[in-house]
């Protein structure tokens, strides 16, 4: 490994951690709040393609980036619905969002797209930002796109709202203990639902950023797992935007390194590469989760008496 192929690839990893760290750090509000959101992957595959048509028919990639957060903010409202007004299971919530979410995405792809011969591409890509000049040894970590710098910017952002304001010390009443909260004159189902809806954008522009920027185009397999990742992650993070930054950093580094390893034909099962940051991942997660600090309302659907 030359300081060419390390430059290269932590710059590949800041790319492939860019859409995990938003759906991360989206995960972490909701759940900060009381409400596990298993419709995840949903969300950033319907927002991935709403996205994406929006600024393929429009020719702005604003109106797509807008397009994505607004459908991820209403299924959002949509887990709200189901697991906060009528106290349903989250788990069964969540996993009927995703089932919604994915099912909905190649049924409007189908119709939007039904004779394309070859994948459809974006006219106009996602700006780049160049920090540096192109000649520079460090250039390829400083000029990606702008929203992988919105996303690391959203960490310090995340851990002020949760740590320094009075809404972020709401969301956390509400996670850990609803009837104190309520007591105390915090609205329970309005601080969860705005959790959800911010959550569920932060989601939303994740899976936009990779039919956007990522590929330029939209794919049925084009989220892969990551929104369950990112479930893990926040778990591996104990829900503090630094360490999820952190685990995110960690399951993308080996994310981008076995891709590069099978691009240089690299003499290890192909099985094992594509494996390999998922393994890293589980070990890691079953170190952390034992001394995981849960919300203590996870999944306890809140009923307000009297």
């Amino acid at each position: 490994m030359d300081a060419a192929f390390i430059i290269n690839l932590i710059a590949a990893m800041l790319r492939v951690a860019t859409p995990i760290l938003f759906a991360a750090l989206g995960e972490t509000l909701v759940e900060k709040a009381g409400v596990l959101n298993l419709g995840i992957e949903g969300t950033m595959m319907l927002s991935s393609f709403v996205g994406f048509w929006a600024a393929k028919t429009s020719g702005s990639l604003a109106v797509g980036l807008a397009a994505a957060a607004l459908t991820g903010i209403v299924l959002g409202l949509l887990m709200g619905l189901l697991t906060v007004t009528l106290g349903l299971s989250q788990h069964v919530s969540g996993l009927g969002v995703t089932l919604f979410g994915t099912g909905l995405a190649l049924f409007l792809f189908r119709l939007a797209f039904p004779n394309a011969q070859q994948q459809p591409k974006l006219d106009a890509a996602m700006p780049v930002l160049n920090i540096l000049p192109e000649g520079s040894a460090l250039a390829p970590i400083f000029n990606l796109h702008a929203l992988t710098y919105v996303a690391f910017l959203l960490v310090p952002i995340c851990w002020w709202l949760l740590r320094r304001t009075g809404f972020g010390l709401s969301m956390a009443a509400c996670g850990e203990n609803p009837e104190a909260a309520d007591t105390a004159g915090v609205n329970v189902f309005r601080t969860r639902y705005i959790a959800l809806a911010a959550g569920g954008a932060l989601m939303g522009i994740g899976g936009a950023f990779l039919s956007m920027a990522l590929l330029d185009s939209f794919t049925f397999g084009i989220v892969s797992g990551r929104g369950w990742v990112a479930i893990a992650l926040v778990i591996f993070g104990n829900w503090m935007p630094w360490r999820v930054m952190l685990g995110t950093l960690l399951f993308s580094l080996f994310q981008a390194l076995q891709l590069r390893l099978q691009a240089q034909g690299v003499d290890l099962p192909y099985w094992f590469l594509i494996a390999l940051p998922y393994l890293i991942t589980i070990v890691a997660l079953v170190l952390a989760g034992r001394n995981a600090s849960y919300p203590a309302a996870l999944l306890k659907p809140y009923r307000r008496e009297g």
